[in-house]
């Protein structure tokens, strides 16, 4: 540190840091990112497959959070080195665009820096190894369009999609009630799916959960679910062909818009002032009275007065509803949301064939089921569970096989799982790279390696010799010309995928290999590093 002036004589301080920094270039700067991923991936590799393992998160504030998400466990881990944060996006990018994949595609970008590494040690360039690997990937996305199947896609044309949908929940926490949790995906995607022009709509779909009762009580609701009660003990706890009025405004008189205090000063004062808030919450019941509604959701509170008067007219009511969930009642039930009592009118009304207050266990926890709703679409995931870590984990696994399903409306081509597609491919990368005579044949070879690490880990995670059921997986493929065939992780003794009805969706494929090598690619092209403090 040393003290320096500017040309108006004003002092300011220089700090010397290049003793605190540590500057890496060129291949030692490549090696230390490969490093970093390679630790990211290893963590990740034995979540992947049916019988992969579960992780324990444990925040700073002692929070827990058990799953084999791969997208989740990255977001909950404390990573500092900037690779390892790029791996962490990578998965984030596969999660938000296909819902599903986020530790295989984490695992193959381990997997082809860890081939890069191999490569660098006997002197090739990174470019010339970038570029081999995308040559290589163009290849392999090739081949798998080649090796899809379309399967139907429609309401009365379920089963394909309830296949795939049960081999995203495979590996999950929820997979002792499989089918059914596949079935709820798949119906909830339907339900808001516009088929023809193969939109499907997320905002109509909602998941709830309640802590009690089983996995299997897990239901999907045909309208909206609020986590919130009637606001008087004594209003009916079921309406029929419920006419809504869905505010935003509180039941209570309007406060002068002014910095003007209000003093009373005698007890006529306080009667005039308590009878001209009575007269006003008469007013306010009257205009929903008028408006022919006969329940009110309302996004703020109202006091006793308010809620007494609302059961003395027979209008049940329930108050502190949340904006996102006002919104769903709103979308579901066709009404407008209305601001001020005085813009209350019929036409503004939501419609409801049935409004039930149910009662949960012991605790008797209260929840609000609105359901035949006039806009059918508006769904609900009513979660169930034993405690609040297996109903989040249970959301997450349900959220992937929506989105799978949802990605299969818009796409309906599949590829068959349980490693055949990377096998395949790799045998295709091969012959490809035969054909190339330039270095990059090297790094297309190697491309070839890193897609063996998924069925590789596949068998390593079930228990099988690894390299022997490659092996044996790999010589089938070529003398059966058989591209379905993978590693049988459940042991049922035939590896043909599409007897095990082991489906993935193509575009979820295709995009694992493409983010994996985009990102592969971008961090062999980083060869000078500054780290303040040192390397971490």
């Amino acid at each position: 540190m040393s003290l320096a002036f500017d040309e108006y004589g004003r002092p300011f301080i220089i700090l010397r840091e290049q003793d605190t920094r540590q500057r890496m270039t060129g291949s030692d700067a490549i090696k230390q990112h490969i490093l970093a991923a390679k630790a990211i991936a290893h963590t990740l590799k034995t979540s992947l497959g049916p019988k992969g393992l579960d992780k324990m998160m444990v925040s700073p504030d002692g929070a827990v959070t058990i799953t084999n998400d791969g997208a989740t466990i990255l977001s909950q881990m404390d990573v500092q080195h900037p690779i390892a944060k790029l791996l962490v996006e990578l998965s984030q990018s596969q999660d938000s665009e296909i819902g599903d994949g986020t530790t295989g595609v984490v695992v193959l970008a381990g997997s082809l820096l860890e081939q890069a590494e191999h490569l660098i040690d006997r002197g090739i360039h990174p470019i010339r190894i970038a570029d081999g690997f995308e040559m290589a990937c163009a290849v392999a996305v090739k081949q798998l369009e080649a090796v899809s199947d379309i399967i139907p896609v429609g309401k009365d044309e379920k089963e394909s999609l309830v296949q795939t949908a049960m081999t995203t929940l495979g590996s999950k926490i929820i997979n002792k009630c499989h089918r059914q949790m596949a079935e709820i995906a798949v119906d909830a995607v339907l339900a808001v799916a516009d088929l023809e022009t193969r939109d499907v709509n997320f905002e109509l779909i909602k998941m709830e959960g309640k802590v009690g009762g089983q996995l299997q009580d897990t239901q999907l609701v045909r309208g909206v679910v609020i986590d919130k009660d009637f606001s008087h003990p004594q209003m009916p706890k079921e309406l029929r062909d419920a006419k809504i009025a869905i505010l935003t405004c509180p039941f209570e008189p309007p406060k002068p818009k002014t910095k003007h205090k209000l003093d009373i000063a005698s007890v006529e004062d306080y009667k005039s002032l308590q009878s001209y808030e009575h007269k006003i919450f008469v007013e306010m019941i009257e205009r929903v009275k008028q408006s022919g509604a006969n329940f009110v959701v309302c996004q703020w509170g109202f006091d006793d007065e308010a809620n007494h008067l609302l059961l003395q007219n027979s209008l049940p009511a329930v108050r502190w509803v949340g904006g996102p969930e006002i919104e769903l009642v709103a979308i579901a039930t066709n009404g407008r949301i209305v601001p001020r009592f005085e813009e209350l009118s019929p036409e503004k009304l939501g419609h409801a064939g049935v409004v039930r207050e149910i009662s949960f266990g012991t605790t008797k926890d209260r929840m609000l089921f609105i359901e035949d709703c006039k806009n059918t679409r508006a769904v609900t995931v009513f979660v169930r569970g034993g405690n609040q870590m297996i109903i989040e984990e249970a959301k997450r696994s349900l959220h992937d096989a929506i989105c799978v399903v949802r990605n299969l409306v818009k796409d309906n081509r599949v590829v068959y799982g349980g490693g055949a597609p990377e096998i395949t491919c790799s045998l295709a990368v091969y012959e490809a790279a035969d054909k190339v005579a330039t270095l990059e044949q090297y790094a297309m070879r190697a491309f070839g390696d890193a897609l063996e690490a998924t069925p590789i880990a596949l068998a390593e995670n079930s228990g099988l010799p690894p390299i022997e059921t490659l092996a044996a997986v790999k010589s089938r493929q070529v003398k059966e010309k058989n591209p379905r065939l993978g590693i049988d992780c459940n042991m049922t003794g035939n590896a043909d995928m599409r007897d095990q009805h082991v489906v993935e969706t193509l575009v979820g494929k295709k995009q694992q290999f493409q983010l994996a090598t985009q990102l592969v690619k971008m961090i062999l092209k980083i060869d000078d590093i500054v780290t303040p403090g040192g390397a971490q």
